[in-house]
């Protein structure tokens, strides 16, 4: 059992003859994942990856074939809206967008277009999704970590590598993993990811990656109050961030006094969250 996506899962991968598109396609048929199609405009009838996985010209043609239910998207940040639109458009229900560098005002257009058509969006500039043992969607290793009943969201990709590297080491396995992206706009939050793990009976406890810049951690830290019942543990990236100075993702700064680390660490601390001060420290606190 999962959120998102598991071993069924039937992934179509959009901009997979590029570059990054086909270098991580192959990552995740390594790992098993059910990958049923590509999508690149004027490639259609094409195979790649020796020909396991068949190329389309479009989303709709795509899963009209193929039953594709999941999309993750490979393509530059000037393509990316239009990717999304054309997913929702198919009927896709869940999409996940890798890509980074998407204009704020384009993904307001995005996400309140995907909320309409009632399509669950993943990022964008997010690593994607991994259920161990059953899907690795996007570009989360696999490696990293193997299945157990941790769930993990996190703002931050590099953290989440290095967080779910940290419970593997202690023993310690992951229902799924969850990389929402640091953009000020994104498809799915704090909440949503919290709501679908104290849903799950394969989830018992929770790690919550935040950083600095937004209020979302603070709406995390009211949910887990009122309707949580597992218990989470956070870590706030950008500590030491000066403020007015972005850091990392574009999602990342503290402005007219809110969204410091300080206020972040507090909220948590007030309903009973357990805060690290390093993510090597992760592993610990779940334990106690």
């Amino acid at each position: 059992m999962s959120i998102l996506v598991n071993k069924n899962s039937r992934i179509l991968v959009q901009g997979i003859t590029g570059h990054e598109g086909l270098f991580h396609t192959q990552q995740m048929l390594a790992y098993k994942t059910n990958v049923v199609a590509g999508v690149t405009p004027g490639k259609g009838g094409d195979w790649v990856l020796d020909g396991k996985v068949p190329v389309f010209d479009s989303v709709k043609i795509a899963a009209e074939a193929t039953g594709a239910n999941v999309s993750v998207i490979f393509v530059p940040a000037r393509f990316a809206p239009d990717a999304m639109y054309e997913a929702a458009d198919a009927g896709i229900p869940l999409v996940i967008c890798i890509t980074e560098g998407i204009p704020v005002q384009d993904m307001m257009r995005v996400t309140n277009y995907m909320n309409q058509k009632g399509v669950r969006l993943i990022g964008p500039n997010c690593p994607g999704l991994l259920t161990p043992g059953e899907a690795k969607v996007g570009i989360i290793p696999g490696n990293i970590s193997f299945p157990g009943n941790i769930g993990i969201v996190s703002r931050s990709g590099t953290l989440t590598y290095e967080v779910l590297y940290a419970l593997m080491h202690k023993d310690m396995g992951a229902s799924t993993c969850v990389g929402i992206g640091g953009d000020p706009v994104n498809g799915t939050n704090f909440v949503d990811v919290l709501e679908m793990f104290e849903a799950d009976p394969h989830t018992d406890q929770v790690v919550l990656i935040g950083e600095i810049g937004g209020s979302e951690e603070e709406k995390a830290a009211d949910f887990i109050a009122s309707r949580m019942t597992k218990p989470v543990v956070a870590f706030i990236a950008g500590q030491t961030a000066p403020p007015g100075k972005r850091m990392g993702h574009a999602g990342a700064i503290i402005e007219m006094g809110s969204g410091s680390a300080a206020d972040k660490v507090k909220a948590f601390q007030s309903v009973g969250v357990k805060v690290a001060n390093h993510p090597e420290e992760i592993p610990q606190l779940i334990v106690g």
